[in-house]
């Protein structure tokens, strides 16, 4: 599958330092920043520097350093923020893909949330 990077949505702008963000950790191939409109006490986004339009584009295409380190990072993140699993009652990683998850933006990004209770991802059907 083919696809498409947008450079002119607002995360590739963040990456560029055209807006600005309240970063929580950088590294040399992440970026994560808190959520403008936090959903949880904890809720960190967490980016690829690289042009990976959702996480499996991000899985098939980039570099095994770019992988490790942004799940070093997500990692990095939860236990920083004190919501891992084997300290605390957890917390939820999500990333949207494609109109079906309502993808609102077109670079790949997982949301860490945690910090509360969050229910059921997913009513039943």
């Amino acid at each position: 599958m083919a696809y498409t990077y947008d450079d002119q949505n607002i995360f590739a702008k963040i990456l560029r330092g055209e807006i600005p963000n309240d970063t929580v950790m950088e590294t040399a191939h992440t970026l994560a920043f808190n959520d403008i409109t936090p959903q949880a006490p904890v809720h960190v986004l967490v980016i690829p520097k690289g042009p990976y339009v959702t996480y499996d584009h991000f899985c098939a295409e980039a570099s095994d350093v770019e992988l490790v380190d942004f799940a070093r990072t997500v990692a990095a993140i939860c236990a920083d923020r004190g919501v891992t699993a084997d300290t605390s009652p957890g917390f939820r990683a999500i990333s949207n893909a494609g109109d079906h998850a309502v993808q609102e933006v077109p670079h790949f990004h997982m949301h860490l949330l945690g910090g509360r209770p969050l229910g059921r991802m997913l009513a039943r059907a």
